[in-house]
């Protein structure tokens, strides 16, 4: 899973693997040695390079907070996956859209053809990841002007799978 985390302004990439009973997690790249336990609902003990931090959410109607060993941060995360986290972050829906793969996978299904119309939100390419099915869903309502894989093929994260003009 691949989620981009807003604190103090500034955003970080965080992937997300799963290993068996753990993770394996990247910050911005940098592999981080973490292990997770859930404590109670809403909190997490987090063991970060040797070092124990206590983990909670608090989501209110105006803010979102992530409070850490009684310090508390404003947090925005965002999947980048999600419809609504492509449409918050869309520039406008002028020019072709580019649709990215999100995670490393193989493409076992394409739902529809070069040329066809699209509407935004639309199954265009299923991804097998970690032995799950996504749809990567079109961007905006349009044209599929060009689809960059077949099925059977694997990607990568970020790989363009398609273009919607």
């Amino acid at each position: 899973m691949i989620y981009e985390v807003g604190i103090a302004g500034k955003t970080f990439r965080v992937d997300l693997v799963r290993n068996g009973d753990s993770w394996i997690c990247k910050l911005d790249g940098q592999e981080v040695p973490l292990n997770v336990a859930a404590t109670q609902a809403g909190t997490l003990s987090l063991l970060i390079e040797g070092k124990s931090y206590e983990a909670k959410q608090e989501v209110t109607s105006a803010e979102s907070n992530v409070v850490i060993d009684n310090q508390r941060f404003a947090a925005v995360v965002k999947d980048p996956r999600s419809l609504q986290s492509r449409k918050a972050t869309d520039s406008g829906s002028h020019g072709p859209q580019k649709l990215k793969a999100p995670m490393p996978g193989k493409v076992v299904r394409i739902m529809v053809a070069v040329g066809d119309e699209v509407e935004a939100g639309q199954a265009v390419i299923v991804i097998e990841a970690m032995k799950m099915q996504n749809e990567m869903k079109s961007p905006k309502k349009g044209l599929l002007k060009k689809l960059s894989v077949a099925e059977g093929a694997a990607v990568e994260a970020g790989q363009v799978l398609a273009e919607v003009e």
